[in-house]
């Protein structure tokens, strides 16, 4: 089996999946900034380029089909049969690729800070050469400059001091594979094909993806979108972490209210809510409008807690509150999004202590149930 490099998937199994993919000469690290905004709604994947974050280097030149191919063999590994893309730069180039050839793998498309050819492709050939005689970390100076606005400021000295790091760490041979990569991609005539609803993410002070190749990306692809930030260079997803989360969740997931729905939905199951929407009269729609935003938008959505714990908390809270309906619907939700019954056990023996016998005892009886109801289920034939 080829060596699929190295990854971390994490999240909800029943969430829709995003795979994150950086740039040249960034470890996964790169997406840091990312994370507690896409957790709440996505299962994310991370994966490594070859030789960056301790992942192996293939053998033969690199290119833009072989990254490609590497990822196609990941998600097929992983079960993963259609996600979101998100790409910074190399990544951005891979995430082309998979959504040109496999473009019943992407679902939806962000593209930051990436052109379907780099300019002066021969530059990078000849810093392939130089990285094997030299090392990564010959290469710092001129990529801070490259990747941060201002990166000589007092107030980014510890985060040029973080990526400086991170690139001195990349392995020369998987730098240099990676650089013959961009070297020769040309995916030009190729974006026209491209389906996935897509995002094209410039920064304003990006020297090295501007914002005119970004412009011409975006009109290349059918009905692409296109969003340049301001005092952003080329990690722009680093140095504008709110403004690019917001814009790549709109994206991804829709407007604030649109995305509680969607949350709400996924834990309290698609019936429920479809009936409580379609049972909303002129006096309570504003209310159902209320649900989507603060409680499903908002609490939900905080990166403090994950989505198994709230789920925990909230049918211990039921519990205590005696609101029986509640409870079995999320008793019913939750062990279908991977809380097992030892935990939903240890749950309601602890509300027993501090909620009362009496609570406990009637919580159980409708854990019970509903378990018994999802074994009946999968021991019926189709």
């Amino acid at each position: 089996m080829p060596d699929l490099g190295v990854y971390r998937f994490e999240g909800s199994p029943s969430a829709p999946v995003v795979v994150l993919l950086g740039s040249l000469g960034t470890t996964m690290a790169v997406w840091d900034g990312q994370l507690a905004a896409l957790q709440p709604w996505f299962r994310l994947l991370r994966a490594e380029h070859p030789g960056h974050g301790g992942a192996g280097v293939p053998p033969g030149p690199g290119s833009v089909e072989a990254l490609g191919q590497r990822l196609v063999g990941l998600i097929d590994r992983l079960g993963v049969a259609r996600a979101h893309v998100v790409g910074l730069s190399l990544g951005g180039l891979v995430g082309m690729w998979l959504a040109v050839n496999h473009p019943d793998r992407v679902d939806r498309l962000v593209l930051a800070c990436v052109a379907p050819r780099f300019n002066a492709p021969e530059s990078y050939r000849q810093r392939a050469l130089s990285v094997r005689a030299q090392g990564t970390g010959s290469l710092v100076a001129g990529a801070m400059a490259r990747w941060f606005a201002a990166p000589t400021a007092p107030a980014n000295a510890e985060i040029v001091a973080r990526y400086s790091a991170m690139l001195a760490g990349i392995e020369a041979e998987g730098y240099a594979y990676c650089c013959e990569a961009v070297a020769g991609a040309d995916l030009g005539p190729d974006l026209a094909h491209i389906t996935a609803p897509t995002l094209v993410v410039g920064g304003a002070l990006d020297t090295v993806v501007t914002p005119e190749l970004a412009t011409a990306a975006a009109r290349a692809i059918p009905g692409a979108g296109l969003y340049v930030l301001p005092g952003g260079a080329h990690l722009v997803n680093v140095e504008q972490p709110a403004a690019f989360n917001e814009a790549v969740l709109r994206h991804l997931a829709g407007t604030p209210e649109e995305r509680g729905l969607a949350q709400r939905r996924s834990v309290l199951g698609q019936d429920h809510v479809d009936r409580a929407l379609a049972g909303a009269s002129p006096l309570t729609a504003d209310f159902q409008t209320l649900l989507a935003k603060w409680p499903w938008g908002e609490v939900w959505a905080r990166p403090g807690l994950d989505r198994r714990t709230r789920r925990l908390v909230t049918i211990a809270m039921l519990v205590a509150l005696n609101r029986p309906e509640e409870l079995e619907m999320h008793v019913r939700t939750a062990l279908g999004d991977g809380i097992t019954e030892a935990e939903l056990n240890e749950v309601l023996l602890q509300t027993a202590v501090y909620a009362g016998l009496p609570a406990a005892n009637a919580a159980f009886a409708i854990a019970d149930r509903v378990v018994r109801r999802r074994e009946e289920a999968e021991a019926r034939p189709e």
